[in-house]
């Protein structure tokens, strides 16, 4: 059994990620036994994701049968936050799975199997003001920013970015920490914060929503403000694209030539077909995720960055990513940078 791969935080870990852990138990009795191939195919594939655009594609897949070929069942499970993902991945509950970059590297280092297949989301963080005047996040200096995910994704780019700036993010800002994205979301709408770190597509969800009744008597004005995306490549002089996440088999699947090759094919056809249907995918995945509509997945697939590629052609970009948080917090990605074994 592997030790628990988590990301080194300099602080004590949050009491809400203490209590996730204690639920592993739990989880590991919970989860299907991993799958076994049979004659002709799979018994059955397990996929998962988040509530967020690098699902759409594994959710269009499973509705399309796509995958039918590959298996005589196929299941699609959502994870809401990275305690859920790193649990999954340890106790080998599923296949295919969309993972952040720096989470896939850790678990990666620390000896759990798992090899990213693909990189597919290059942009999808945002703040969210009610100020239509915010422009950099040197602007936000001073002011509460409601915050999800302590030490993983969103927080780490947030920090990164803020400290390129010469800005400390303990001091310079007053961070309010969340569990999930959609927390924050609902800060915003009932206006116990004025400013937000959001990722599609909760993004397009709150907008949505405050010019809906009866929200829009509470929240009326809500911008789309700052795009992380634009501050990474403003800031360090780079293409604006983060390789913020993508899909990584684990376990006897990554072995699996024929599945992972069909997967990625199959995952590609799936975001190019979403790209050009937003609302009819927006439909399909919002009867996976009941926290999201189709207005708001077709929102989110108008607003994100559009680029696929495999994660050997990306391992310039996640490399440079990667050697940013090993000069910050190197534990969050496991303290060097992943072999080539880590990219298919």
């Amino acid at each position: 059994m592997f030790a628990l791969p988590r990301p080194a935080a300099p602080e004590a870990p949050h009491p809400r990620r203490r209590a996730l852990l204690g639920l592993l138990p739990a989880l590991a009795l919970a989860s299907a036994p991993p799958t076994r191939a049979l004659a002709g195919g799979r018994s059955r594939l397990i996929l998962s994701g988040p509530p967020a655009t690098v699902s759409f594609p594994l959710i269009h897949m499973m509705e399309s049968g796509a995958l039918e070929p590959l298996a005589r069942q196929i299941e699609f499970r959502l994870w809401t936050n990275p305690d859920q993902l790193r649990a999954l991945a340890l106790e080998g509950a599923v296949d295919i799975m969309a993972v952040p970059s720096n989470v896939g590297a850790n678990l990666h280092n620390r000896g759990v199997p798992l090899t990213l297949l693909n990189v597919s989301v290059w942009g999808v963080l945002w703040m969210i003001s009610r100020s239509p005047d915010m422009r950099t996040l040197a602007d936000f200096r001073g002011m509460e920013i409601a915050l999800p995910f302590r030490a993983d994704m969103p927080d780490i780019l947030f920090s990164l970015l803020a400290k390129h700036q010469g800005l400390d993010p303990k001091h310079d800002f007053q961070i309010r920490y969340v569990a999930t994205p959609m927390d924050a979301m609902q800060l915003l709408l009932m206006r116990r914060v004025d400013h937000a770190l959001l990722a599609e597509p909760a993004v397009s969800v709150a907008l949505r929503k405050t010019h809906s009744f009866p929200l829009s008597a509470v929240a009326p004005d809500l911008y789309r403000s700052v795009s992380l995306t634009q501050e990474w490549g403003r800031v360090l002089s780079r293409p604006a694209r983060i390789p913020q996440a993508g899909i990584a088999a684990l376990g006897a699947a990554r072995e699996d030539r024929a599945l992972i090759d069909a997967v990625r094919e199959a995952y590609a056809r799936s975001q190019t077909w979403c790209e050009a249907n937003p609302r009819e995918c927006g439909e399909r995945v919002s009867r996976h995720i009941e926290m999201v509509t189709p207005e708001a997945v077709a929102d989110a697939m108008q607003a994100s960055v559009r680029h696929l590629t495999s994660a050997r052609e990306a391992r310039p970009e996640l490399e440079f990513f990667f050697e940013q948080l090993l000069a910050d917090q190197p534990g969050l990605i496991g303290g060097k940078l992943p072999d080539a074994a880590f990219y298919a």
